[in-house]
């Protein structure tokens, strides 16, 4: 049988990626073989890595499901792809899936590591999975409840899906907040308020926040009413965070609650396992309003220079998809 060679893109902190040839595995009889048709990057994640702003103490927790090599040096790193698979057992041939792999024109995995993506989603929109994850996992640990006021402070990719559920709930009136009033437009396409945040309404049930940043995590804490909670999405990295505990934070009882993918949320983790919990995202992919999230698609030839644009904090580009379709 002829060898397969793909193409992987490796990330080398600080500030540098390069695309590398790599020969694949043979498919065992449990294997299926994916060509890729797109991939998604996870811009607070990936750019860290990018950045080299993972701190040592994070390199084994920061790992992800099928990376290779190891932080701080090159690494093959991500964790949204789509593709069909080409070989394997009868069954899977040519079925699209999702997997939590990284950037790569073709791959071995088991038939455990994929989810097949429903006819319902719409293929290209399936490499949100990954953040959709995180944001079922975010409203386990949070648990709205009918007629909340709810704020998500950043309207990144996970502030949006996160209102996007949230939305969902009866009666919940949903604001999202951002410093950039452009994402105005995003969630009005999202069914949901949106606000800058010296007109956010205060007084909340419940807060969310995910802008990475002292200032939107400070933000959460003034927008919550008396008892509520502040779930945090964000991850800073080797940044610290200066939080505001003084003033109205104890006199209103408020809670500061951490929430992360990488353990099912303790509420759902006697039912629930990982590849149920990703079967699930998947399917919330069909809704067509998030469509609004995604930046003009790039080729896989072009994503290492794409990550120095995207590494840019003034760069506002929610989800960068990347199109295998003409490297096939």
């Amino acid at each position: 049988m002829k060898p397969v060679i793909a193409r992987a893109l490796w990330l080398e902190p600080p500030r540098h990626a390069s695309i590398r040839d790599e020969l694949l595995p043979e498919c065992g009889p449990q294997d299926l073989r994916v060509r890729t048709h797109y991939s998604a990057v996870s811009r607070g994640t990936e750019t860290l890595v990018y950045r080299g702003e993972v701190p040592e103490t994070e390199y084994a927790r920061m790992r992800a499901p099928f990376q290779a090599g190891t932080l701080p040096s090159a690494v093959k790193y991500g964790y949204a792809s789509v593709g069909v698979v080409e070989a394997g057992p009868p069954a899977w041939l040519g079925r699209t899936v999702f997997c939590l792999y990284p950037h790569q024109t073709a791959y071995v995995v088991p038939q455990t590591a994929v989810v097949a993506v429903p006819e319902s989603v719409e293929p290209g929109r399936a490499v949100l999975a990954a953040n959709m994850e995180t944001a079922v996992n975010a409203l386990w640990d949070a648990a709205p409840r009918v007629g909340d006021r709810i704020s998500i402070v950043g309207a990144g990719v996970l502030g949006c899906l996160v209102a996007s559920l949230c939305s969902r709930v009866p009666g919940v009136r949903v604001e999202l907040v951002d410093i950039d009033a452009d994402r105005a437009l995003v969630a009005r396409a999202l069914g949901v308020d949106f606000a800058v945040p010296q007109n956010a309404a205060a007084g909340r049930d419940l807060v969310f926040h995910a802008s990475a940043s002292t200032a939107g995590l400070n933000t959460a804490l003034s927008l919550a009413g008396r008892e509520a909670e502040i779930i945090e999405l964000s991850w800073f990295g080797a940044r610290p965070a200066t939080v505001a505990l003084g003033g109205s934070f104890h006199s209103q009882r408020l809670t500061l609650r951490a929430s992360q993918v990488g353990t099912v949320a303790p509420a759902r983790a006697a039912r629930w396992d990982h590849a149920r919990r990703l079967a699930l995202a998947v399917s919330l992919c069909a809704d067509p309003r998030l469509d609004v999230l995604f930046a003009p698609d790039i080729s896989f030839e072009a994503l290492p220079a794409a990550f120095t644009r995207l590494a840019d904090p003034v760069d506002r580009t929610l989800c960068q998809r990347v199109s295998y379709l003409r490297e096939v």
